[in-house]
């Protein structure tokens, strides 16, 4: 849920063509949306970019069997390549750009590259296979973004007390843990909401009003 003190983070309201920025516009900040394959980002994106998002998926084919693992995925059928690009104005003068990456290890030379110059980064996680998630987790601690773990909730995802999933995670005790399912677009909302209010009251993002 969006804490209380959020409301100045809050998107504003979508343009009447949503796909060119207001004039008013006079900066963008840039936040990766990653996470192991299969966890979701390219739905989380979807789900908040006020423009059609920029999507780079490609049907999975023969050539991706033993490579990646397809278990508890049955109906999954394409992967994302290359990126997922979204905006979302956040305020009349700040945009917000979302760069969703592969998930894949094979992808992480790209991954590299897309998050240079990024605030932060919302990594996702899928409680179902929380394993999958640990190098990922790594490389964002190793590179030193700022990050909050979000858990897409699915319908047999299983719940911990906080405590155990951060001792499981192995994060630090400022690492936002925070909740949503990425296809709607209300709780996709809320997840970036507290994600930007904790970028803004650490100092890594400042607001311009």
């Amino acid at each position: 849920m969006a804490s209380a003190n959020s409301a100045e983070a809050a998107p504003a309201e979508v343009p009447a063509d949503p796909q060119y920025l207001p004039s008013s516009v006079q900066g963008a900040v840039k936040i990766l949306v990653t996470g192991p394959f299969g966890v979701g980002k390219t739905t989380l994106v979807g789900s908040l970019s006020e423009i059609t998002p920029l999507r780079t998926e490609e049907t999975m084919t023969a050539a991706s069997s033993g490579v990646d693992d397809l278990s508890g995925r049955g109906d999954k059928t394409t992967t994302t390549v290359a990126l997922d690009f979204g905006r979302i104005t956040l305020n009349p003068r700040l945009a917000l750009y979302l760069f969703g990456t592969p998930g894949q290890q094979r992808f992480w030379p790209l991954w590299e590259d897309l998050s240079r110059g990024a605030l932060g980064a919302i990594a996702m996680v899928d409680l179902r296979r929380p394993d999958e998630s640990f190098e990922v987790l790594g490389r964002l601690e190793e590179q030193r973004i700022p990050f909050a773990v979000a858990v897409n909730v699915f319908p047999d995802t299983p719940t911990y007390p906080e405590e155990e999933l951060r001792s499981a995670l192995d994060v630090l005790p400022e690492v936002p843990i925070l909740y949503c399912d990425a296809r709607d677009r209300r709780q996709s909302y809320d997840l970036l909401i507290d994600f930007v209010d904790h970028l803004h009251r650490t100092s890594v993002l400042e607001l311009q009003g």
